[in-house]
């Protein structure tokens, strides 16, 4: 019979199947923060349980921690005591854990890749949404509860029903200037926010097979935010090449053996997904999004729809426009921004930081814009300062902070301040998301890096 890549990889990890019910799902990978784990841990203590596999969890500080001074005591006690719960749980249970100061710290889903922890075929969880990024290597990942953390820590194992199949195509090349990013907002634009609820993704077509991993972890990060469970893409040439020398990556016979396995993770080409959806390359171009979901978005040549043109009702429309402060028919070419942010998850490798000095370099920062540009991990930090790229910022009047996810979720000191506007690179523009009363418009790292030399919302084209 004929099967998926999701299928495949789904299939082997079902320990038991639940008549009329969930599947126990066996979990290869656990990634662990300090928001999410604390009361997990506190539940296995009053339980008296102990974490099963110690070796398949990797703990990361990240969401709160700052981003300037990390050699310094952090200042707010919620965040200090997250922090310092997630290390002394870690050494009580034996877990490894990069704290701030750890050459190895950084956001939980950027350190995974990068150390080789992150494997095709593998099943990989986290108390984090955005966990959907690991499936750019051929995994299936994705977010979990609390209460499910405590669950992976003690059995290894999730109930978890299996989701629906969902292929989305994009056939064709990619118009100049245009990034996984862009690709990411449009898809999400034309099947909105909950357009894939209840489906694990496959992305396929030239687009994603010509995509660097950094690119398709981009595009699987932001799975989430068209309701999937989750998104992956097959691995391929790419993929083990990324892969090859890791930390935690097979070494020797055991690299061949698992480059073998890997090559077998691929959708037959006669089997069948419960929906499938084609776009076309073409019709991509640099996207924005205008209002408080990112299904809201266009192309930046475009002007904001009528609330008769887009699937939210009037009365949310409206909303979401007077919250941003824009109208119906405004074209987004020329808006003053205020804030400029390139990091998070989605957009804070390497890769993003390339795309971002291509632009500014030459240029100066304008005068009227905030730049908070945060490395995913020491290990980009590393890199930005090895190829130059720090000078070119710095020349340009940008300051380099350091890893964590920063503005992304404002659960640091780094706000967006009320009514202000802010060019981001990471995931998702609800109301308040960045700082109260903040208004995110989300975009590429090219499309920031415009914004941040113009101090107005500018088509990067323009500039590359």
């Amino acid at each position: 019979m004929s099967t998926t890549l999701f299928d495949k990889v789904w299939d082997s990890h079902v320990v038991r199947k639940i008549e009329d019910g969930p599947d126990v799902f066996f979990i290869d990978r656990h990634f662990i923060h300090e928001v999410t784990s604390p009361v997990a841990f506190l539940g296995l203590k009053e339980r008296g349980i102990s974490v099963l596999y110690p070796e398949r969890t990797f703990a990361t500080a990240d969401h709160n921690t700052p981003t300037i001074n990390q050699h310094l005591p952090v200042e707010d006690a919620l965040s200090a005591n997250q922090l310092k719960a997630l290390e002394e749980n870690s050494k009580e249970y034996g877990i490894s854990h990069w704290g701030l100061g750890n050459v190895k710290n950084g956001i939980v889903h950027v350190v995974g890749p990068e150390n080789g922890i992150t494997l095709p075929g593998a099943t990989i969880v986290c108390g984090d949404s955005h966990t959907s990024t690991h499936g750019a290597f051929g995994a299936i990942a994705f977010g979990i509860g609390t209460s499910e953390v405590e669950m992976v820590l003690s059995t290894q194992c999730i109930m978890q029903p299996k989701p629906k199949k969902m292929r989305i195509n994009v056939a064709g090349d990619l118009q100049f200037g245009v990034t996984p990013k862009d690709v990411a907002l449009y898809i999400i634009s034309k099947l909105s926010t909950s357009g894939a609820t209840g489906y694990f993704v496959e992305y396929a077509g030239e687009v994603f097979e010509n995509m660097t991993m950094e690119g398709r972890m981009t595009v699987c990060n932001l799975s989430i935010e068209m309701g999937a469970r989750g998104g992956m893409i097959a691995p391929d040439q790419t993929t083990f090449d990324y892969l090859e020398g890791r930390l935690f990556a097979p070494k020797g016979e055991s690299w061949d053996s698992s480059v073998a396995y890997w090559k077998t993770l691929k959708t037959d080409a006669d089997a069948i997904f419960d929906e499938e959806i084609t776009f076309q390359a073409s019709d991509i171009e640099p996207m924005i999004t205008y209002g408080t979901n990112p299904g809201m978005g266009l192309g930046i040549t475009k002007s904001i729809p009528s609330s008769k043109d887009v699937a939210e009702g009037e009365e949310t429309y409206v909303k979401s426009l007077g919250y941003m402060g824009f109208n119906q028919g405004d074209a987004m070419i020329g808006k003053q921004i205020d804030y400029v942010f390139l990091g998070s998850c989605t957009n804070g490798r390497i890769e993003d930081f390339r795309a971002f000095a291509s632009i500014v370099k030459g240029r100066q920062k304008a005068d009227n814009v905030t730049a908070w540009l945060v490395p995913g991990s020491h290990v980009v930090e590393a890199q930005i300062k090895e190829e130059g790229i720090l000078d070119i910022l710095t020349e340009s009047g940008f300051v380099l902070r350091q890893p964590g996810c920063s503005a992304c979720l404002a659960m640091n000191d780094d706000k967006v301040p009320a009514g202000k506007y802010a060019v981001s690179t990471s995931n998702r523009n609800f109301e308040g998301r960045q700082g109260p009363g903040s208004r995110t418009l989300l975009a590429s790292p090219f499309m920031a890096a415009a914004a941040a030399v113009t101090g107005v919302l500018t088509d990067p084209r323009d500039l590359i």
